[in-house]
């Protein structure tokens, strides 16, 4: 009997893969670089080639498997299993994710948005469980953004509800594959924060962080602007408080549309908390509207960066239940 799941997040730093069982338990996990610099048939390879190496190490096979789902950033044509553009991965257009891998491993396949299936995880399992109205954030190698809107997770037409990344912040600012410039992401992620701190230290700034990467700033990380920032570093406690305030003036611009009870945030770069989070946090009690605000919370994913695995595999079963319902016992019943 086909009983377990895969979740898969692709990121623009990591894949991350986990199988559970029908009841979402962890059976196994793993994570690789996600290499995206090569092209999009060398990330698909890549992804199959972990989760085959997983099945094995759990000894498992595919004829085990019911169904997969992958978070995948960026636009999508969902129903079609196609990555249309994702703007951190170079070399990477109308990319047919879902049938490549339905051919190699022989499963069906769902795809959706990397910040929504995040939201599936944190709002079934998290910190938005039992929430009508959840605003979820990514803070990764970009900026994600997805919503629950009275008990329904919302699309939109295209399937791009929630894109709050590429809410323009400046009429010519950083620009971004998108297309356009000043894009909420290009500032707000990890990309955006190492960029503001590069730009600040090739302008003059002086920071810890030049010793440690010995003048390098190309390996500068966000955990080292977090560390530098507990050791006073103005620098980083510059960079920190900018980027956070912009956080707080592009929530303001979507927290009266959505209306959430609670803002959660997620993804890797959530790892700075309220380094980050009060600069924001400080910029919507001033300019949010009052009252919505006053019921709602903000706070860090309680899944951690695990939420897109663990979302991608409900947001699979749930997709598989609809084409293959739970038999009604009620009508075998009535014939007794």
């Amino acid at each position: 009997m086909k009983q377990y799941y895969i979740g898969v997040d692709l990121g623009g730093t990591n894949i991350k893969v986990s199988v559970f069982t029908s009841d979402f338990r962890l059976l196994g996990e793993n994570r690789t670089p996600t290499q995206v610099e090569h092209g999009s048939d060398h990330v698909l390879s890549r992804i199959y080639e972990n989760i085959t190496a997983l099945l094995d190490e759990l000894h498992l096979d595919t004829s085990d498997i019911r169904c997969m789902g992958i978070g995948v950033p960026g636009i999508l044509d969902i129903p079609n299993g196609i990555s249309r553009f994702s703007p951190n991965f170079p070399k990477w257009k109308e990319v047919p994710i879902a049938a490549w891998m339905e051919n190699h491993l022989h499963i069906p396949v769902f795809i959706d948005n990397d910040a929504r299936v995040n939201l599936y995880g944190e709002w079934r399992f998290g910190a938005g469980k039992n929430r009508k109205n959840v605003l979820m954030i990514t803070l990764g190698t970009g900026l994600g953004g997805a919503a629950v809107v009275d008990g329904r997770v919302i699309y939109g037409a295209t399937g791009s509800a929630g894109e709050i990344g590429h809410i323009n912040m400046y009429r010519e600012g950083r620009e971004c594959r998108c297309g356009s410039s000043g894009c909420l992401g290009r500032y707000v992620s990890a990309l955006g924060i190492l960029r503001t701190f590069r730009e600040k230290v090739e302008s003059g700034a002086e920071s810890v962080v030049c010793d440690w990467v010995q003048g390098d700033l190309s390996k500068v990380t966000a955990a080292m602007l977090s560390d530098a920032y507990d050791a006073g570093d103005a620098t980083a406690i510059e960079t920190m408080k900018e980027t956070g305030e912009l956080l707080g003036y592009g929530l303001c611009a979507v927290f009266s549309l959505y209306n959430p009870e609670i803002i959660i945030v997620g993804g890797g770069m959530s790892n700075t908390g309220d380094r980050l989070l009060q600069y924001t946090r400080a910029i919507l009690e001033k300019h949010a509207l009052r009252i919505p605000y006053a019921a709602c919370t903000i706070v860090t994913a309680v899944l951690g960066d695990s939420a897109g695995m663990l979302g991608a595999a409900v947001y699979a079963k749930e997709k598989m239940d609809e084409l293959e319902p739970e038999p009604d016992l009620s009508e075998v019943l009535s014939f007794r």
